[in-house]
């Protein structure tokens, strides 16, 4: 592994949990009651939204120092398989107006969180490269 291995997996931690930190910290003022509505209409508990502080506060933060990163990458993930599938199911298959996915945003996080779970962390990390977690 060399170090410029290392810095790339920085900059893809603290891209993708910077970025969904923000969505999180934008909730803690806002609250999760649109979340739980919309998993109410799916016939699901409307208090499983509380979760969402699990995949947009916690799971970024442990992404971003780099500690138990790749299951917090998956709490990401699976975090944004949710929001796809309750919020933008119907733009799953829509190009933009510029000739883009319309979901860019949104696959950007996913795929991005994939990649650091599989990567893991690296050496600049709070974990290093000790431990099957970072």
């Amino acid at each position: 592994m060399t170090r410029s291995d290392d810095t790339g997996k920085l900059i893809l931690r603290l891209a993708l949990g910077i970025l969904i930190l923000l969505h999180g910290i934008a909730k803690l003022s806002t609250g999760v009651s649109g979340v739980g509505g919309m998993l109410a209409s799916h016939g699901l508990p409307s208090a499983l939204a509380y979760l969402v502080y699990v995949g947009e506060i916690v799971a970024p933060v442990l992404v971003i120092i780099g500690f138990y990163t790749r299951p917090a990458a998956w709490v990401i993930a699976i975090n944004m398989v949710v929001a796809i599938w309750l919020v933008h199911l119907k733009d799953l298959a829509v190009l933009g107006k510029n000739g883009g996915w319309a979901l860019e945003l949104q696959g950007m996080f996913l795929f991005a969180a994939i990649a650091i779970a599989f990567l893991g962390a690296g050496r600049l990390s709070v974990g290093g490269n000790a431990g099957k977690y970072n």
